[in-house]
């Protein structure tokens, strides 16, 4: 009797695993490995006859294009194409796209960015004296709140020897085995009051200028203001955290770019309409990388987050959790803020501080779709959760 199962490695490490073990020679791993890996690619804003082309030299490679009507009867208006193939076929395609017309050439140098971003790692980061190697574990980004509105109810602002209970908080997060702090003067949920510059100013910089002499963990300011970015910077901030992905106040890029330190970028949205959620949060985070590289900040200090909770549906929420790994495309490091968030009380009904299983659940999704970083309120456990899941998916 044969003997089968399925392989459902589709990373290539893995793949190169299965084939060493049944004793496959290293020239037929190089050459078969290729074949193994299956990528489909979405191609948005393609001309009927460059979409033709696509079809035709794909096809010839074994591989397959699906095209709207509109553009298979090379209709006048643009469209989308949807690319499948494996990695091979894909090298084969481009070999001879960039020769094409149409374009063409144009979509050969995005589709091979695509499939080296998919194939390495970002490159690792210092900051504060800590590396981070992308990819070889998990990091922990610990949420203190410096306000007195917080919606997950641990915002400090306003209490006796605030100070005191930040350094505090920072101690055990370190102890707990966080790997950066992340400070907030200003609430952004729905419905919080804005606060001015000035007053965000009052609340966080006391005590981040203590903070960044006591505590050894690099620290993030999270603001969207350019004056508030400037002042943090100054006082001893050693990255941004801008929930507007650099693009609300143009002077915001500004201020990162000058002071060449690495910047959080989060995709945002007014209202919660999408079109192609997916295509959309990737536009925007794409467009903030881009922005930040013309002003002269390197691509390897940027980090992309999509932005749960923010301008999206439960529903969204929940698809971008699940699909987080098309996003590795932009080859970013991926942070991921799902902690006590309201998609956890969506799907639970359970007050904000009943959410820390709901936030496991999806630290550990998130980490096997590709997050990096993790922004957490409860250190202690999700340490726990992402080590735990690193020994399943980064072995």
């Amino acid at each position: 009797m044969f003997s089968l199962r399925l392989i459902t490695a589709s990373d290539p490490g893995e793949i190169r695993k299965e084939f060493t073990r049944i004793g496959v020679s290293p020239e037929g791993i190089e050459l078969m490995l290729g074949k193994g890996e299956f990528i489909i690619v979405k191609v948005g804003n393609i001309p009927a006859q460059a979409a033709n082309i696509l079809k035709q030299e794909m096809l010839a490679k074994g591989g397959e294009v699906a095209l709207g009507a509109h553009l298979a009867y090379l209709g006048p208006e643009k469209g989308e194409a949807i690319i499948m193939g494996t990695r091979t076929q894909y090298q084969r395609l481009l070999t001879l796209l960039p020769r094409q017309p149409f374009g063409l050439s144009a979509l050969a140098e995005e589709l091979n960015r695509l499939l080296l971003a998919l194939n390495q790692r970002p490159s690792p980061l210092t900051i504060k004296n800590h590396c981070f190697e992308w990819g070889k574990r998990t990091y922990i980004m610990g949420i203190i709140n410096i306000t007195p509105d917080s919606f997950s109810g641990d915002g400090l602002y306003g209490q006796d020897q605030l100070i005191t209970k930040v350094l505090h908080q920072a101690e055990e997060f370190l102890a707990a085995g966080a790997d950066l702090l992340d400070l907030g003067a200003e609430s952004t949920r729905p419905g919080a009051t804005p606060v001015g510059e000035e007053e965000e100013k009052q609340r966080l910089l006391p005590v981040l200028e203590v903070l960044a002499q006591k505590s050894p963990l690099p620290i993030s300011v999270d603001t969207y203001k350019p004056a508030v970015a400037k002042a943090a910077l100054a006082a001893g901030a050693d990255l941004i955290n801008d929930i507007w992905g650099l693009q609300k106040d143009p002077e915001m890029v500004k201020v990162v770019a000058a002071a060449q330190v690495p910047a959080i970028i989060m995709h945002n949205k007014s209202t919660p309409n999408y079109t192609d959620l997916m295509a959309e949060v990737a536009s925007f985070l794409r467009a903030g990388i881009e922005l930040a590289a013309a002003h002269g900040l390197p691509r390897e200090k940027v980090i992309i987050d999509p932005g749960i909770g923010f301008g999206k549906t439960p529903a969204d929420n929940l698809t971008i959790i699940d699909r987080l790994d098309e996003l590795k495309s932009l080859g970013a490091p991926i942070l991921l803020g799902t902690s006590r968030k309201s998609v956890i009380g969506h799907v639970l009904d359970l007050p904000v501080d009943q959410r820390r299983e709901g936030t496991a659940a999806t630290v550990a999704i998130g980490i096997s779709r590709g997050a990096d970083l993790v922004r957490v309120h409860d250190v202690k456990e999700m340490v726990r959760v992402a080590r735990m899941t690193d020994a399943i998916v980064r072995r």
